[in-house]
């Protein structure tokens, strides 16, 4: 296949802004995107469905460090905002038996029968939330922070529980991973968090290894794979940081997001209501409409390759565009900037790659789902008149241009809401 002419890189902003305007103009132009990483690093960006589809799933293409040209020649300094994505020692960094090792030792707990045994307490976390969130509308004349008060404790408060992480943790650890995953920060802040991180999560795995208790962390101190090998140290505070971000950052944004959608797009609404679609549509159409993730740090090509025409050089940090894939006219038609909980499934049943695909796609996926459905449901019941209390274009966007999502999100609910107060996550 002939390559296509060079296209000049787009510097990534590293504030981040919501990405959709950025991805239609690069998408007119082709699939693959040449981009400037922060500090004039370069890389490229798979932004069109069928051309990400084919490379998250490429032989070829590999997640290990190692493969990462620039890294390994030393062009790159220990306060690179995007440093942990690619160093962190955990199933995202991992090839091959490796990857399978790592994924084997932490999938267990996110079997589709292990997810399902979690309704009854997400459906009871769930109920508390909505009731501090009641309480928090009270407290503020009718209008609440939703992100804030109820799509941030609860995925965080799950995953803690499943990890065991105490109450008195969480917070910080939402702030801290919060700060690891922006790509506008200094090298000095960008160090110092993470290093805090580290901290925090080896704090919490010797008290587990001190005192095992029925939760992941001990289960994977004490876990040993076929071979005997158990995680090393690095690993499992590796895993550990994996599963604290990215088991409660893309559900925070994709509730957020669905919320967003709904409260704009309220025949939609309508049409769940009126049962003439689910709240597992409005899951999915908002995974593929408003990605939680926008570009996924970092692959690399082990040998030159060309993608839809536009050659990747071997050892480039290649970013994942979800948020473009989502809306590419390509694969979901004339209307894809449209929300449609309705919309019909693709041919090949892909109907977003939200999630990833082959060998990484997102382990929690299942999960995520589970929550970000009984969270709308709950949530739309309670409060069937919720609406936003700010226009979009006053809503923040998120730091950095891996989430994709608003910084705060201010409802008001309907009037004379009450309720209890929940402590599971308070700043």
């Amino acid at each position: 296949m002939e390559t296509s002419p060079a296209r000049p890189p787009h510097r990534l902003d590293p504030s981040g802004g919501c990405p959709h305007a950025v991805n239609a103009r690069l998408l007119a132009e082709g699939a693959v995107a040449p981009v400037e990483l922060p500090g004039g690093i370069e890389g490229m960006a798979v932004l069109g469905h069928e051309a990400l589809k084919k490379f998250l799933q490429h032989p070829e293409v590999a997640k290990d460090a190692r493969h990462f040209v620039a890294l390994r020649e030393g062009r790159i300094g220990p306060g690179w905002p995007l440093l942990t994505f690619a160093t962190v020692r955990g199933m995202t960094t991992a090839d091959g038996d490796d990857h399978r090792r790592l994924r084997s030792l932490v999938g267990r707990a996110f079997t589709p029968r292990r997810v399902e045994e979690l309704r009854p307490r997400i459906e009871e976390l769930t109920a508390t939330l909505l009731d501090e969130l009641a309480r928090a509308a009270d407290a503020g004349d009718g209008v609440a922070d939703l992100r804030r008060h109820f799509a941030l404790p609860l995925p965080m408060g799950v995953i803690s529980e499943l990890l065991g992480v105490d109450v008195e943790f969480r917070y910080r650890l939402h702030h801290l991973s919060n700060q690891v995953v922006a790509t506008d920060t200094t090298p000095a802040r960008a160090i110092a968090a993470n290093r805090e991180l580290v901290a925090v999560l080896g704090e919490i795995a010797a008290a587990k290894a001190a005192h095992p208790a029925d939760d992941l962390t001990s289960a994977l101190i004490a876990a040993r794979d076929e071979g005997g090998d158990r995680l090393s140290d690095e690993e499992l505070i590796g895993t550990l940081v994996l599963m604290i971000i990215a088991g409660h950052e893309t559900t925070l944004n994709l509730v957020t997001n669905a919320v967003r959608a709904l409260c704009a797009h309220r025949d939609q609404l309508d049409l769940v209501r009126a049962g003439k679609a689910s709240w597992a549509d409005v899951v999915e159409e908002t995974l593929r409409w408003d990605a939680p993730v926008s570009y996924f740090p970092f692959r690399y090509p082990v040998r030159d390759l060309t993608v839809d025409g536009a050659l990747i050089p071997a050892g480039t940090p290649v970013l994942a565009g979800y948020s473009a894939a989502g809306r590419d006219r390509a694969a979901h038609g004339p209307d894809a900037d449209r929300f449609d909980v309705t919309r019909p499934a693709r041919p090949d049943a892909v109907r977003h790659l939200s999630l990833g695909h082959g060998a990484h796609y997102c382990l929690g996926a299942p999960l995520a789902r589970l929550e970000a459905g009984i969270a709308l449901e709950r949530l739309f019941a309670r409060f069937p008149d919720l609406e936003l209390a700010a226009s979009e274009t006053d809503l923040l966007p998120h730091s950095g241009f891996v989430g994709n999502s608003v910084r705060t999100l201010p409802v008001r609910l309907a009037p004379a809401c009450h309720g209890g107060v929940s402590h599971v996550l308070r700043p």
